[in-house]
């Protein structure tokens, strides 16, 4: 599926048949073949991603077996140059590792794969959705910020249950 099949008719349509090197194309992660590429991928995006343990091979099974339509891959040519991952709990849902090739950014793939991301939340009844960002991401509080998103003022903790 292109990300202007995905979308719908709108400013994707221009501006995601802008790359010289082909046709941008949203598609559903292929556990295990995309995983190699994807993981190289979010160890290069800079500082805004932190890897753990729940990016294992193991942890990542688990949550396609979860909501799989939620993990997202972005395309040119074939190539990855892009990546979301989602969940929805049934109530809220979350976004994690957006993450655009350093090479790529700027030309509207992180937006397409939150625009796609959102289009299938809502398919499932999600009314919101939230995401984490570290206070010295400045680069991605800019970007969130600009399409919308809200800074909450609120702690965030956390809990290593094994």
């Amino acid at each position: 599926m292109t990300a202007s099949a995905a979308c719908g008719k709108s400013w994707l349509d221009q501006k995601m048949s802008m790359s010289e090197d082909g046709q941008l194309t949203i598609r559903n992660f292929r556990f295990p073949d995309d995983y190699a590429a994807v993981f190289s991928l979010w160890d290069q995006a800079g500082p805004g991603i932190h890897l753990r343990r729940s990016d294992e091979p193991d942890e990542i099974r688990k949550k396609l077996e979860r909501d799989p339509d939620l993990f997202l891959l972005a395309e040119i040519n074939s190539r990855l140059v892009g990546t979301v991952l989602g969940g929805y709990d049934g109530r809220r849902g979350m976004m994690y590792h957006l993450a655009v090739d350093p090479t790529q950014r700027r030309q509207g793939i992180g937006e397409a794969l939150m625009e796609e991301l959102e289009r299938r939340l809502v398919e499932k009844g999600c009314i919101r959705y939230y995401l984490l960002v570290t206070m010295d991401n400045e680069d991605a509080i800019r970007f969130y910020e600009a399409r919308g998103w809200q800074r909450m003022e609120l702690f965030v903790y956390g809990k290593d249950l094994s």
